[in-house]
Parts: C-alpha cells; structure tokens; sequence
C-alpha cells in the first residue's frame, strides 16, 4: 500500500490546524492558506462543504485513499448501530492509528511506516498490515526487538500527547490495549470534522 509523500505543512495550511502532529507546528510562522498571500476562498456549495470534510479525515487519518474511506463506510452500513459512529469507530481501529495513539510513533506517518516494516504485533503476532482492525481486548505492542529505535523512543516521551480513554499502556509503554469501542466524544480530533457530512458524501458513492 502506497504512503502519502506529498506536501504535509500545505495540508496543514489549509485546514489552519497542526493535523498530524508535528513538533514544529506549521502554524506557527505560515499562518495564511496557501497561494498568492493566502488566497481568499468563496463560499463554499453543499458539495463543497462536504468535499472539504471529506479531506479533512482522510488527512487525520493519513491521508486514507477514497477507496478506503468507501470500503470502511459500506461495513459500517452492514452492521447494527449509528453508522456515522461505526464509521468513525472503524477508522480510529485501524491498527496504524492506534499505534499512534498509544504514543508508539510520533506522527500517524511513522505509524504507518513502523506497522509496514513489520515492528509492530497484535497479541503476540506480527502484523504488517496498517488498515487491520484493532478489536476490544487486543494488545498492540512494538516487538521487543525493535523497542530501542529512536523513533520509538522520541514518540513516548512526549507526554503532552493523551491517550485516550478507550486505550490503556501496558508494562513497559511499548504495548497498549484497545479496552472498549471508541465512541465519538472520545475521539480526539486535532480538528473540528462533520462526520455526518462525510458519510452523507460517501453515500452516493457507495
């Protein structure tokens, strides 16, 4: 599976939020949108509003493809419950963004990267694919081999960064355990996202 090379600080520009993370914020000192001085924006249509959303947790997520956004929305709609809550639920299991979550990797990027690299385990075993979903119970753990990697290391330390609720650290912190489904207010965004217009979206392509 493809990583995301491009441009991160323009993405972080458009949105005016630090949305992955980073520990120099693109904020900071390039607060315009990007373009000539910042280029002022018309109001935006229905569908745009819904585009816009749509770009918006395909970024937090690690700028996901619209293959995955689709796919993760169709299970949601095939199973009981709110299917905007399942959607989101689905994306914030993936086994890439809990990694982060956890503070195992310093950016969803580096999360990617380590789970694709094959450092990180599900319940003792390797698994190296970053769209697995991470169900309640399960411990994710960087295997012992790799748990002295800078990266790592760096990643953990940053205790600015909360884990949320809905995960628990175990022993050493290079292990953590999903303990319940997350559930919307729980999930922390780096920015305000309208899940139901981005379901409302994938709904005419799904």
């Amino acid at each position: 599976m493809a990583r995301y090379r491009g441009p991160k600080n323009r993405i972080a520009r458009r949105f005016a939020a630090n949305i992955f993370g980073k520990a120099r914020n693109p904020m900071l000192h390039k607060q315009n949108a990007p373009g000539m001085h910042g280029a002022k924006r018309k109001k935006k249509s229905d569908y745009g509003a819904q585009l816009e959303e749509r770009q918006k947790l395909k970024a937090v997520y690690g700028m996901m493809s619209q293959k995955q956004l689709v796919n993760a929305y169709k299970k949601a709609l095939l199973r009981k419950g709110n299917t905007v809550q399942l959607f989101l639920a689905s994306l914030e299991c993936r086994l890439d963004n809990i990694v982060y979550r956890l503070r195992l990797a310093p950016s969803i990027f580096s999360a990617q990267q380590l789970v694709s690299h094959g450092h990180v385990q599900v319940n003792g075993r390797k698994v190296d694919r970053r769209s697995f979903l991470v169900e309640p119970g399960m411990v994710v753990a960087i295997k012992p081999a790799s748990r002295q990697m800078k990266i790592i290391q760096i990643a953990q330390e940053n205790v600015n960064r909360e884990i949320p609720d809905y995960l628990s650290l175990e022993g050493d912190k290079s292990a953590g355990k999903l303990v319940a489904q997350p559930q919307m207010d729980q999930v922390p965004l780096p920015l305000p996202i309208n899940v139901p217009l981005v379901c409302e979206f994938l709904s005419h392509t799904a």
